[in-house]
């Protein structure tokens, strides 16, 4: 494993090996691989090409060039030397300068054509370094920067089920050592090094060479799932050299007995971890196919959309009818918002129906089976019944619960709801729950977890009371039990940083922090922008991701506001939120009336009640998207 970490050595020291015997890194099956060696030194497998280290004479030459299957001998001199225990003798000559035997001299010649080439491909390399650079965009924000400057945690991998990598994350934690570049090297060409976990961050890991010890100087972040990050004993198996940082490079004399005695027992990456990442990079969603997706100028009904792309199992949506394909909206291929062709048909949720007659050539049907599942409900006994009072989160306004009613009962456990005091009269605001969404909950939710509930618009009877708003109104609550009770053990904690869905705007996902938790709910802050503009958001949403998604999945992250604006912020951002509510406001008498327009058109649907066997995942916060 550790063979050949000297062969691009900026210095002419070299190490030898303890013992010839080799042994194989075994994972377990329940954790994180443990490195095992009792003195014995991995060397690389034959036929891998890259630099070789004579084990009797200390000759550096091409490995493919050696001699035996295990390339650890320049000769069969060398080789026949070391069994008949000359080996001490042969390591005293070289400690003492004398030169190399004659008939490993040849091996010379191939080394230093290998190492001019790779000096060559270097240079070359560095040139169109040099040419792109200036077209290789400036990133201002850096998740480490941020987390260390002000001592920030972020919140694990696991605890994002949908996210890459969230099943199958396992055990990586502080301490588990990977095989990194080593940067800190004038080599010409790529060598790598040893690097412990000193911190994680989601998919981030605050790295420390091996042999620094307790020296920061040189700590740097990276993306653990990385193509750069490999477990312990890919270098081996790859070819590469291991080459010792250079600031450390005269701490040690033998770099390989000190690799032996600090991995034994330590923990590394499972073999196959990049091909886990790659898989769960695989998503199923496909461009071109055809979904069913809410309105977002019309919160009451869906309409047919197009998967224009497909980022991080984020799909970008453009409705059928844009002739120039502006027309779109974003969200997860998880969300609760999107459905499969017919679904609206079904459970008798209206629909918009396309001006478009037949399908657009390339354009397919999404797969039933592609979308998420809710929880199958028994509505023959005690159900929602239309009228009944509670409370829900408000979509035009996501910091907000607030006092809501259902105002249809449609099929498979979907509810029409609509949030009191701001409704339209012909329901055009009314929005599509299912019976087990988090975003729902029965009356006294907010009073009992200490939590601010909304009262009507125009309500004047304050402090709001449920009971004598229930007598007023001549109304019942929804039957506690009819609610969502389930908690999972989510693993989120107060002040974890994370990326998230601004769900008003949900092509943005942005810094993030948890600033609040009642059971499953989770209260999350934009950072650098006023609280008004939080959003409760379920623990398993799929618009929640784990710190360094957005790098890993190639998504734009939207910074904090920076602090030399915060100060102006104050009364740019009371404007800016008056101008938004105003939006919001506005968007739904704007619905109210696009919406009589198109029933007096005939364009609107409200399809029979019928039964699916596909439904969509409720788990998530039901939302619009604004338009900038």
């Amino acid at each position: 494993m550790f063979d050949g970490y000297d062969s691009c050595s900026e210095d002419t020291s070299s190490s030898s090996s303890s013992d010839e015997s080799e042994e194989e890194v075994a994972p377990l099956p329940s954790s994180l691989p443990i490195i095992k060696n009792n003195g014995q030194v991995y060397t690389y497998p034959d036929g891998k090409s890259g630099m070789a280290t004579c084990e009797m004479c200390g000759m550096v030459g091409v490995r493919d060039a050696f001699y035996s299957k295990t390339k650890r001998f320049c000769s069969v001199s060398c080789s026949r030397s070391y069994s008949s225990n000359s080996k001490k003798a042969s390591i005293l000559a070289r400690l003492q300068g004398k030169p190399p035997t004659k008939k490993s001299k040849v091996l010379q010649k191939q080394p230093l054509v290998a190492k001019l080439a790779a000096y060559a491909q270097y240079q070359a390399t560095l040139q169109n370094q040099a040419k792109t650079k200036a077209a290789v965009p400036v990133e201002g924000f850096s998740w480490g920067n941020y987390i260390n400057s002000n001592s920030f945690t972020a919140a694990p991998v696991t605890c994002f089920k949908h996210a890459p990598m969230g099943t199958c994350w396992g055990d990586i934690a502080e301490g588990v050592r990977v095989e990194v570049p080593n940067t800190d090297c004038s080599l010409p060409t790529k060598v790598f090094w040893i690097a412990g976990i000193v911190k994680l961050a989601g998919y981030n890991a605050l790295l420390r060479y091996e042999g620094f010890e307790n020296d920061s100087s040189l700590d740097f972040w990276c993306n653990i799932c990385g193509s750069d990050i490999h477990p312990v004993g890919w270098c081996a198996t790859s070819g590469k050299p291991l080459v010792p940082p250079r600031t450390i490079q005269h701490k040690y004399t033998n770099w390989k007995a000190f690799l032996v005695k600090r991995l034994t027992g330590a923990k590394t990456l499972p073999p196959d971890f990049s091909q886990k990442v790659s898989e769960s990079m695989q998503y199923p969603f496909k461009t071109s196919m055809r979904v069913e997706v809410v309105d977002k100028t019309h919160l009451c009904r869906t309409r047919v959309a197009v998967v224009e792309s497909v980022i991080g199992g984020r799909l970008r949506l453009v409705y059928e009818e844009s002739e120039d394909k502006t027309d779109d909206f974003w969200c997860h291929m998880y969300s609760p918002l999107i459905h499969h062709i017919g679904w609206s048909r079904s459970i008798g949720h209206r629909f918009k129906r396309s001006d478009i007659t037949k399908k657009q050539d390339g354009h397919f049907d999404a797969p039933p089976h592609l979308f998420m599942k809710v929880k199958e409900v028994d509505a023959a006994g005690e159900w929602f019944k239309e009228g009944m009072k509670l409370e829900a989160i408000d979509p035009l306004n996501l910091s907000a619960i607030c006092v809501a009613t259902i105002r249809k009962v449609l099929a498979d456990g979907y509810l029409m709801i609509g949030i009191d005091g701001s409704e339209a009269a012909d329901g055009s605001d009314w929005f599509c729950y299912h019976a087990t969404s988090p975003s729902i909950f029965p009356v006294g939710f907010c009073e009992i977890n200490m939590i601010e509930l909304t009262p009507p618009r125009g309500y004047a009877k304050l402090p709001f009371k449920w009971f004598d708003y229930l007598r007023e109104t001549d109304s019942i609550a929804a039957p506690v039990k009819l609610f969502n009770k389930e908690v999972p053990n989510h693993g989120f904690h107060v002040g974890m940083k994370l990326e998230a869905v601004d769900l008003m705007e949900p092509r943005l996902v942005c810094v993030a922090t948890v600033t609040r938790i009642i059971h499953r709910l989770l209260r999350i802050h934009f950072d650098g922008w006023e609280d008004e503009y939080d959003q409760w958001v379920d623990c398993e949403s799929p618009d929640l991701y784990p710190v360094g998604w957005c790098q890993l999945t190639g998504y734009q992250l939207q910074p904090p506001a920076p602090q030399s604006s915060r100060d102006s912020q104050s009364s740019s951002s009371k404007q800016k939120k008056k101008a938004k509510s105003q939006q919001y406001k506005g968007h739904k008498k704007m619905t109210s009336l696009q919406l009589k327009e198109e029933l007096l058109d005939g364009e609107e649907y409200s399809f029979l009640q019928g039964t699916s066997d596909h439904e969509s995942n409720g788990s998530a916060s039901y939302y619009i998207k604004q338009e900038p």
